[in-house]
């Protein structure tokens, strides 16, 4: 993890943030019905970040490696457009993202909670990761938020990223 000064410093450059859904966006668990239905839980607090910073001008992103039609919807409701579902190999979509959006790395910051994360969070400019991530991306990460997926992590992010603009 890199000082709070520097952090402060590379979240104030930051164009874009990537989220992953299952274990950032949301609790990482799924709720199976008897008819194969899955359902996932929201942070109220979470959408807000996000909206947050898409009113700051900040564009957000969403890569995940499994489909979420319901999670999608919810995106969308919030205003994110770029978004990514069932890529288990993320890199590629981080990188045309990058290009449509004529972006640096440095520009983008990354919010993952496990392995597939890891690409995007070691070429991003800043990587941030929730508290109950996997070592994988706990170890690659700048910073670590002290809540757990689904429980707030992304608001931290969102906010940290956005003080660190004013």
């Amino acid at each position: 993890m890199s000082d709070t000064t520097n952090i402060r410093e590379r979240a104030a450059n930051i164009r874009l943030v990537i989220f992953d859904i299952d274990g950032v966006l949301t609790d990482g668990k799924l709720y199976l019905a008897p008819d194969g239905t899955e359902l996932k839980t929201s942070s109220v607090r979470d959408g807000l970040g996000l909206r947050l910073l898409l009113d700051a001008g900040i564009q957000v992103a969403v890569i995940s490696g499994r489909p979420s039609p319901a999670y999608e919807q919810r995106l969308r409701k919030l205003g994110v457009e770029h978004i990514v579902l069932s890529t288990r190999v993320k890199l590629p979509a981080y990188e045309q993202l990058l290009e449509a959006l004529d972006l640096t790395d440095a520009e983008v910051a990354c919010m993952g909670d496990d392995a597939p994360d890891v690409p995007l969070m070691r070429r991003a400019g800043l990587a941030l990761t929730v508290a109950d991530a996997h070592t994988s991306a706990q170890e690659a990460a700048d910073w670590i938020s002290r809540f757990n997926g689904g429980h707030g992590a992304v608001r931290e992010a969102c906010d940290l990223i956005l003080d660190a603009r004013s």
